[in-house]
């Protein structure tokens, strides 16, 4: 489960910092217009691009641990990345979540009898 978590969760990591891209490109168009609140789409941008990071080097930890921490790491980061990247990352955050619970439930017995 582990290895699938991980997998799960750099794939969620990926796709959340081209989502935490596309956040920061509409922040600084709105920005290049003077709209209200682009700064904090930009900030949201920011956000997204440093958790989504974190999920990739967490996802990537997970699947050669055979620790239960990367994982719990995994789902604490994924709800922090889904309050602070934006609506848009959020989306993928929830994927990276799914990725953690996976990484961080221990492997039954008799799949770790027959490997």
């Amino acid at each position: 489960m582990r290895k699938a978590g991980g997998i799960i969760a750099l794939v969620a990591g990926i796709f959340g910092v081209l989502a935490a891209g596309f956040t920061l490109l509409v922040g600084g168009v709105g920005s290049a217009f003077k709209a209200d609140n682009a700064q904090m789409v930009v900030g949201l941008g920011w956000g997204g691009v440093v958790f989504s990071f974190i999920v990739i080097v967490l996802g990537a930890v997970a699947m050669g641990s055979n620790s239960r921490i990367p994982g719990m790491l995994l789902v604490i980061a994924s709800i922090a990345g889904a309050i602070l990247g934006g609506t848009f990352v959020a989306i993928f955050m929830l994927l990276a979540f799914v990725g953690g619970v996976l990484a961080a439930i221990p492997a039954s017995r008799a799949a770790t009898q027959s490997a």
